[in-house]
Protein backbone atom coordinates (compact mmCIF):
# COMPACT_ATOMS: atom_id res chain seq x y z
CA UNK A 1 0.00 0.00 0.00
CA UNK A 2 1.24 3.15 -1.29
CA UNK A 3 0.03 5.31 1.77
CA UNK A 4 1.60 2.97 4.25
CA UNK A 5 5.25 2.91 3.05
CA UNK A 6 5.22 6.72 2.37
CA UNK A 7 4.99 8.11 6.05
CA UNK A 8 7.32 10.86 4.79
CA UNK A 9 4.99 12.42 2.51
CA UNK A 10 4.33 16.61 2.78
CA UNK A 11 6.22 16.55 5.79
CA UNK A 12 6.36 19.81 7.37
CA UNK A 13 9.63 18.62 9.42
CA UNK A 14 11.39 17.28 6.63
CA UNK A 15 14.11 20.06 6.19
CA UNK A 16 14.22 20.16 9.93
CA UNK A 17 15.43 16.52 9.90
CA UNK A 18 17.64 16.62 7.10
CA UNK A 19 19.92 19.58 8.65
CA UNK A 20 20.27 18.02 11.97
CA UNK A 21 20.55 14.91 11.32
CA UNK A 22 24.24 16.47 9.11
CA UNK A 23 25.45 17.18 12.93
CA UNK A 24 28.42 15.12 14.01
CA UNK A 25 28.90 14.66 18.03
CA UNK A 26 32.01 12.73 19.33
CA UNK A 27 33.58 12.15 22.55
CA UNK A 28 37.31 12.53 21.28
CA UNK A 29 38.86 14.88 22.34
CA UNK A 30 39.72 17.72 19.67
CA UNK A 31 43.53 18.58 19.30
CA UNK A 32 44.81 20.97 17.21
CA UNK A 33 46.09 19.56 13.64
CA UNK A 34 47.56 22.98 11.69
CA UNK A 35 47.82 26.82 12.76
CA UNK A 36 46.84 29.31 9.74
CA UNK A 37 47.86 33.04 10.93
CA UNK A 38 48.39 32.72 14.78
CA UNK A 39 44.69 30.28 14.64
CA UNK A 40 44.32 26.94 15.30
CA UNK A 41 42.11 24.70 13.16
CA UNK A 42 41.31 21.15 15.14
CA UNK A 43 40.05 18.01 14.72
CA UNK A 44 36.89 18.37 15.42
CA UNK A 45 36.07 21.19 13.18
CA UNK A 46 37.87 19.78 10.05
CA UNK A 47 35.37 16.92 10.92
CA UNK A 48 32.10 19.04 10.69
CA UNK A 49 33.76 20.55 7.59
CA UNK A 50 34.16 17.17 5.88
CA UNK A 51 30.79 16.05 6.96
CA UNK A 52 28.95 18.78 6.23
CA UNK A 53 30.65 19.11 2.69
CA UNK A 54 30.14 14.77 2.08
CA UNK A 55 27.25 14.33 4.08
CA UNK A 56 28.98 11.30 5.50
CA UNK A 57 30.95 10.70 8.51
CA UNK A 58 34.40 11.47 8.90
CA UNK A 59 35.51 8.11 9.66
CA UNK A 60 34.29 6.85 6.60
CA UNK A 61 37.08 9.81 4.39
CA UNK A 62 40.28 8.04 3.48
CA UNK A 63 43.93 9.70 4.94
CA UNK A 64 44.34 11.42 1.60
CA UNK A 65 40.46 12.79 1.30
CA UNK A 66 41.32 13.66 4.72
CA UNK A 67 44.38 15.88 3.88
CA UNK A 68 42.54 17.42 0.51
CA UNK A 69 39.83 18.59 3.23
CA UNK A 70 42.32 20.13 5.48
CA UNK A 71 43.67 22.38 2.60
CA UNK A 72 40.52 23.15 1.47
CA UNK A 73 39.70 24.07 5.43
CA UNK A 74 43.25 25.95 5.28
CA UNK A 75 41.57 28.23 2.69
CA UNK A 76 38.81 29.07 4.81
CA UNK A 77 41.07 29.89 7.43
CA UNK A 78 43.67 32.20 5.03
CA UNK A 79 40.47 34.25 3.35
CA UNK A 80 38.65 34.86 6.98
CA UNK A 81 42.10 35.86 8.90
CA UNK A 82 43.00 38.79 6.39
CA UNK A 83 42.91 42.07 7.72
CA UNK A 84 40.10 43.53 5.83
CA UNK A 85 37.55 40.28 7.50
CA UNK A 86 37.84 42.32 10.47
CA UNK A 87 36.27 45.24 8.68
CA UNK A 88 34.32 42.66 7.18
CA UNK A 89 32.26 41.31 10.41
CA UNK A 90 31.13 44.49 11.16
CA UNK A 91 28.94 44.63 7.68
CA UNK A 92 25.10 44.63 9.13
CA UNK A 93 24.12 42.18 6.51
CA UNK A 94 27.37 39.53 7.17
CA UNK A 95 26.71 39.86 11.09
CA UNK A 96 23.01 38.61 10.30
CA UNK A 97 24.56 35.59 8.21
CA UNK A 98 26.60 34.48 11.22
CA UNK A 99 23.85 35.16 13.75
CA UNK A 100 21.40 32.86 11.82
CA UNK A 101 23.73 30.19 11.44
CA UNK A 102 24.37 30.29 15.01
CA UNK A 103 20.87 30.03 15.69
CA UNK A 104 20.23 27.18 13.15
CA UNK A 105 22.97 25.33 14.49
CA UNK A 106 21.79 25.46 18.21
CA UNK A 107 18.00 24.69 17.47
CA UNK A 108 19.31 21.76 15.23
CA UNK A 109 20.99 20.43 18.57
CA UNK A 110 18.09 21.19 20.61
CA UNK A 111 15.99 18.98 17.80
CA UNK A 112 18.49 15.89 18.31
CA UNK A 113 17.99 16.37 22.22
CA UNK A 114 14.44 16.58 22.08
CA UNK A 115 14.52 13.28 19.41
CA UNK A 116 16.59 11.37 21.78
CA UNK A 117 14.31 11.98 24.43
CA UNK A 118 11.42 10.53 23.32
CA UNK A 119 10.11 7.09 24.35
CA UNK A 120 7.90 5.05 21.86
CA UNK A 121 6.33 2.04 23.60
CA UNK A 122 5.03 -0.93 20.93
CA UNK A 123 1.27 0.23 22.31
CA UNK A 124 2.03 3.30 20.37
CA UNK A 125 3.78 1.82 17.93
CA UNK A 126 0.66 -1.56 17.03
CA UNK A 127 -2.02 1.75 17.84
CA UNK A 128 -0.59 3.78 14.97
CA UNK A 129 -0.53 0.45 12.92
CA UNK A 130 -3.88 -0.43 13.33
CA UNK A 131 -5.15 3.70 12.37
CA UNK A 132 -3.34 3.28 9.15
CA UNK A 133 -4.70 -0.08 8.26
CA UNK A 134 -8.27 1.50 8.73
CA UNK A 135 -7.49 4.59 6.76
CA UNK A 136 -6.16 3.01 3.95
CA UNK A 137 -8.07 1.36 1.35
CA UNK A 138 -7.77 -2.59 0.82
CA UNK A 139 -8.85 -2.87 -2.50
CA UNK A 140 -7.58 -1.73 -6.03
CA UNK A 141 -9.16 -1.11 -9.08
CA UNK A 142 -8.59 -1.48 -12.57
CA UNK A 143 -10.75 0.89 -15.23
CA UNK A 144 -11.62 2.73 -18.35
CA UNK A 145 -13.03 6.06 -19.21
CA UNK A 146 -13.98 8.55 -21.20
CA UNK A 147 -13.34 11.96 -20.78
CA UNK A 148 -15.77 14.46 -22.47
CA UNK A 149 -16.53 18.43 -21.94
CA UNK A 150 -19.70 18.98 -21.08
CA UNK A 151 -22.81 16.47 -19.09
CA UNK A 152 -24.77 16.14 -22.63
CA UNK A 153 -21.69 14.15 -24.79
CA UNK A 154 -21.12 12.22 -21.85
CA UNK A 155 -25.11 11.27 -22.02
CA UNK A 156 -25.20 10.86 -25.22
CA UNK A 157 -22.19 8.34 -25.03
CA UNK A 158 -24.06 6.52 -22.06
CA UNK A 159 -26.74 5.84 -24.63
CA UNK A 160 -24.48 4.59 -27.27
CA UNK A 161 -23.30 2.08 -24.53
CA UNK A 162 -26.82 0.80 -23.70
CA UNK A 163 -27.71 0.72 -27.56
CA UNK A 164 -24.24 -1.80 -26.91
CA UNK A 165 -21.81 -0.48 -28.60
CA UNK A 166 -18.30 -1.12 -27.65
CA UNK A 167 -16.71 0.77 -24.69
CA UNK A 168 -13.39 1.23 -26.05
CA UNK A 169 -14.17 2.46 -29.78
CA UNK A 170 -16.33 4.65 -28.30
CA UNK A 171 -13.34 5.83 -26.27
CA UNK A 172 -11.22 6.16 -29.02
CA UNK A 173 -13.53 7.87 -31.00
CA UNK A 174 -15.00 10.51 -28.70
CA UNK A 175 -12.21 10.67 -24.96
CA UNK A 176 -10.21 13.94 -24.96
CA UNK A 177 -8.00 12.43 -22.59
CA UNK A 178 -5.00 10.95 -22.76
CA UNK A 179 -5.77 7.55 -22.61
CA UNK A 180 -8.18 7.91 -25.62
CA UNK A 181 -5.72 5.90 -28.39
CA UNK A 182 -5.86 3.31 -25.65
CA UNK A 183 -9.73 2.60 -25.70
CA UNK A 184 -9.81 4.85 -22.83
CA UNK A 185 -7.51 2.10 -20.25
CA UNK A 186 -6.00 3.82 -17.40
CA UNK A 187 -3.49 1.02 -17.33
CA UNK A 188 -2.37 -0.84 -13.96
CA UNK A 189 -5.00 -1.10 -10.89
CA UNK A 190 -4.87 1.78 -8.74
CA UNK A 191 -5.87 2.18 -5.28
CA UNK A 192 -8.69 4.95 -4.54
CA UNK A 193 -7.07 7.48 -3.06
CA UNK A 194 -4.34 7.84 -6.47
CA UNK A 195 -7.80 9.40 -8.48
CA UNK A 196 -9.52 12.71 -7.89
CA UNK A 197 -12.76 11.51 -5.08
CA UNK A 198 -15.48 12.29 -7.49
CA UNK A 199 -13.83 9.36 -9.70
CA UNK A 200 -12.60 7.05 -7.15
CA UNK A 201 -16.15 7.47 -5.59
CA UNK A 202 -17.98 6.02 -8.48
CA UNK A 203 -15.37 3.62 -9.67
CA UNK A 204 -15.80 1.96 -6.06
CA UNK A 205 -19.93 1.87 -6.45
CA UNK A 206 -19.43 -0.36 -9.71
CA UNK A 207 -19.12 -3.67 -9.96
CA UNK A 208 -16.48 -4.78 -12.50
CA UNK A 209 -17.46 -5.00 -16.06
CA UNK A 210 -20.36 -2.13 -14.97
CA UNK A 211 -20.05 1.37 -16.65
CA UNK A 212 -21.87 4.33 -14.50
CA UNK A 213 -24.94 5.24 -15.82
CA UNK A 214 -24.41 8.82 -15.13
CA UNK A 215 -21.91 11.21 -15.65
CA UNK A 216 -19.08 11.66 -13.49
CA UNK A 217 -17.63 15.17 -12.90
CA UNK A 218 -14.46 15.89 -11.93
CA UNK A 219 -11.82 19.02 -12.81
CA UNK A 220 -10.84 17.70 -15.61
CA UNK A 221 -14.12 17.14 -17.23
CA UNK A 222 -17.30 14.62 -17.24
CA UNK A 223 -16.18 10.70 -17.54
CA UNK A 224 -17.78 7.95 -18.35
CA UNK A 225 -16.50 5.01 -16.10
CA UNK A 226 -15.96 1.27 -16.64
CA UNK A 227 -14.95 -0.47 -13.66
CA UNK A 228 -12.70 -3.40 -15.69
CA UNK A 229 -11.27 -5.44 -12.43
CA UNK A 230 -10.76 -5.26 -8.49
CA UNK A 231 -8.50 -7.34 -5.75
CA UNK A 232 -8.00 -6.99 -2.34
CA UNK A 233 -4.53 -5.96 -1.21
CA UNK A 234 -2.25 -7.31 1.42
CA UNK A 235 -1.00 -4.62 3.71
CA UNK A 236 2.65 -4.21 5.00
CA UNK A 237 3.48 -6.45 8.03
CA UNK A 238 3.97 -4.51 11.25
CA UNK A 239 7.48 -4.89 11.02
CA UNK A 240 8.30 -3.89 7.65
CA UNK A 241 6.98 -0.14 8.58
CA UNK A 242 7.87 0.02 12.02
CA UNK A 243 11.10 2.25 11.41
CA UNK A 244 8.63 4.36 9.42
CA UNK A 245 5.95 4.57 11.79
CA UNK A 246 9.04 5.11 14.82
CA UNK A 247 9.64 8.19 12.93
CA UNK A 248 6.09 9.24 11.99
CA UNK A 249 5.55 9.29 15.91
CA UNK A 250 8.90 11.51 16.87
CA UNK A 251 7.67 13.71 13.96
CA UNK A 252 4.41 14.01 15.71
CA UNK A 253 5.58 14.68 18.98
CA UNK A 254 7.94 17.02 18.28
CA UNK A 255 5.66 19.81 16.52
CA UNK A 256 3.62 18.97 19.25
CA UNK A 257 6.88 20.12 21.15
CA UNK A 258 7.38 23.31 19.18
CA UNK A 259 3.25 24.22 19.37
CA UNK A 260 3.84 24.49 22.64
CA UNK A 261 6.53 26.66 22.52
CA UNK A 262 4.66 28.90 19.89
CA UNK A 263 1.77 29.02 23.00
CA UNK A 264 4.38 29.57 25.31
CA UNK A 265 5.73 32.83 23.61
Amino acid sequence: MQSLENLYKNNKLKTILILSSFLFFTSLKSETIKTVNDVNIDSMILDIYIQNRTQQQPSQITADQRLLFLEELTDVYLLSTQDDAIELNKDPSIKAQIELQNRMLIAQASANKFFSSINISEEDILNNYNNMIQNNPQNEYKASHILVESQSEAISIIEKLNSGEQFSELAKEYSIGPSASNGGSLGNFFSPNQMVKPFSDAVQLLANNEYSKTPVQTEFGWHVILREDSRETTPPTLESVKPEIEQQIRQTKFQEYINLLRDEM
